[in-house]
């Protein structure tokens, strides 16, 4: 049975967190415009990391990661994550961070705190020493061996590489019509889903509340 705690992740608008009943996977979003202290101008040049279905970002004075469908940021010691290359961006409670994302090894940090000093660079980092005990019991399947093959790694969103500076979309609205017509990736990370399965269903919310005010007289008093 999944169980995963509540993940913040800001993507420009305000929903309060959504409970299943048995499979509880829950999503709150704060306030949009979170800054997290980085700007990127141009879609960045992306490598993929070495047996991990992920990306990063060499050329970027930043912890910056690409997997199953979204950006990941590593900053202040905390996670964020974006649909697009420059935000907005979202909090991610570290309870919920995927474990492919945790297992990145220290050398593909491109800005290591320095709390990574001294640690293995073939290795991931020690999250287990940092984020204490009761991190480590929630998460203890962070840094299990798994034999299993890793997935492939999600094709990269290259269609943004055309929206840089002036030409990048600002609104959460008009970033969710051009993943819809550029990008058809289904993610398969179960916290990536979520996101994607929430977001769909506001998008689809605000297109209906957009045509009962259109037409608010429809359907009564006829």
């Amino acid at each position: 049975m999944l169980k995963i705690r509540t993940m913040a992740l800001v993507l420009g608008m305000l929903i309060s967190p959504l409970a299943a009943a048995d499979t509880h996977v829950s999503i709150g979003f704060a306030v949009p415009g979170l800054s997290i202290g980085i700007n990127v101008p141009a879609y960045p040049q992306l490598v993929r990391v070495p047996d991990y279905p992920v990306y990063y970002a060499p050329r970027l004075d930043a912890n910056f990661f690409f997997y199953d469908g979204l950006y990941w940021v590593y900053q202040n010691d905390d996670w964020y994550a974006s649909t697009w290359y420059n935000g907005p961006w979202g909090r991610v409670d570290r309870m919920d961070v995927p474990v492919y994302i945790l297992r990145v090894p220290v050398r593909y940090y491109r800005r290591p705190p320095a709390y990574f000093h001294g640690w293995r660079p073939d290795a991931p980092p020690r999250w287990n020493d940092h984020w204490g005990r009761d991190w480590e019991q929630h998460r203890n399947d962070w840094d299990r061996p798994d034999h299993r093959a890793a997935p492939p790694p999600a094709p990269l969103p290259s269609y943004q590489r055309q929206y840089s500076g002036k030409q990048y979309p600002q609104q959460v609205e008009r970033q969710y019509q051009l993943e819809q017509q550029k990008y058809h990736y289904q993610p398969r990370d179960p916290v990536v889903q979520q996101h994607y399965q929430e977001r769909s269903k506001r998008q689809n919310q605000g297109k209906g509340q957009g045509k009962s005010q259109d037409h608010p007289g429809q359907g009564h008093n006829k």
